[in-house]
């Protein structure tokens, strides 16, 4: 069997939470170590994050937000069952819990999504190529049924399936993220057959969970690599993958880069989260940029691409 390569998306996620995690993205870009962004339209610094997507002209998708800030939509933010007394949304296991105890409207969801992604078509100028959710929202009960039709409404044809391959063989992942990571790949793996019915597409494997922050290194990230390869060549074709003479798995490796946000720059509403002021921000786009990953790829016959490319 000839020798197979990838087709890799390398998505940044979080553009627009603030200037710095902007500016990291744009140099992990330029580097050739991203090759794709998703775009949190609710953000304190989304419009400068278009502006520099069109000026280095950097394939753009939206990170559809659910749990962190104010909603997009005016008839939500004064009373809807997606904010809090204070105005903001749930929070990641919030949301998570207000969804298990019934609490959230489905109508206000789709009307969120809808809100979001015309905010991104008025600041983009065009309808995303893809769209994901923020905390892997997308992939919930029944808010990925809502998810997937406005995507199909809408003839957005990427999404994110977030199983990742080694997942289970990671020792040094703490049990909380172990916990949380495989009740995630639950919910991608219950909303696959939704995302089928209504014609959504996604590469053939995703990466990223055994890779954030501090656990990104060149061995972590080539172990993940090799997994998706291997696991990638009984599963072309299933979704995004194009048969021919040369096998050609596809794939997205989840990111989030940047320089740390200060304490009171960015965020969605409320100021940034710890997650964006932490230092393993930093070190994932000096990771992400390291030469020796970029040999790596070539090595490895990995070709880094949008999701338009795929």
């Amino acid at each position: 069997m000839p020798q197979p390569r990838m087709m890799l998306v390398v998505t940044g996620d979080d553009f627009g939470y603030c200037p710095r995690r902007n500016q990291g993205i744009v140099e992990c870009f330029q580097a050739g170590g991203i090759s794709n962004v998703s775009l949190l339209v609710n953000a304190s610094a989304a419009k400068e994050a278009v502006d520099l997507a069109k000026r280095h002209n950097i394939p753009i998708g939206l990170h559809a937000n659910l749990s962190e800030g104010i909603p997009v939509c005016q008839s939500l933010q004064k009373a809807s069952t997606l904010i809090n007394q204070h105005g903001f949304f749930h929070g990641k296991m919030g949301f998570r819990q207000a969804l298990e105890g019934d609490q959230l409207s489905m109508e206000q969801v789709e009307l969120e999504l809808r809100a979001q992604v015309q905010l991104f078509k008025e600041l983009t100028g065009h309808l995303p190529q893809h769209m994901d959710g923020h905390q892997h929202v997308h992939v919930l009960p029944e808010v990925r049924e809502v998810f997937a039709q406005v995507l199909s409404d809408l003839r957005i044809p990427y999404t994110r399936v977030p199983v990742e391959t080694g997942l289970h063989s990671c020792p040094w992942l703490p049990a909380h993220l172990h916990r949380f990571y495989a009740q995630v790949e639950k919910d991608a793996l219950d909303s696959i057959p939704v995302f089928t019915r209504y014609r959504i597409r996604w590469p053939d494997m995703y990466l990223g969970l055994t890779t954030m922050g501090q656990n990104m290194s060149i061995p972590n990230l080539q172990r993940a690599l090799s997994h998706a390869l291997a696991a990638g060549l009984s599963n072309i074709g299933s979704s995004g993958g194009e048969g021919s003479n040369q096998p050609v798995v596809t794939a997205e490796l989840m990111v989030h880069p940047g320089y740390p946000s200060h304490p009171q720059e960015g965020g969605c509403g409320e100021g940034p989260d710890d997650f964006s002021q932490s230092a393993d921000r930093q070190h994932e786009l000096s990771m992400l940029k390291d030469p020796s990953l970029l040999a790596l790829y070539s090595q490895k016959r990995v070709q880094l691409c949008a999701f338009k490319d795929l």
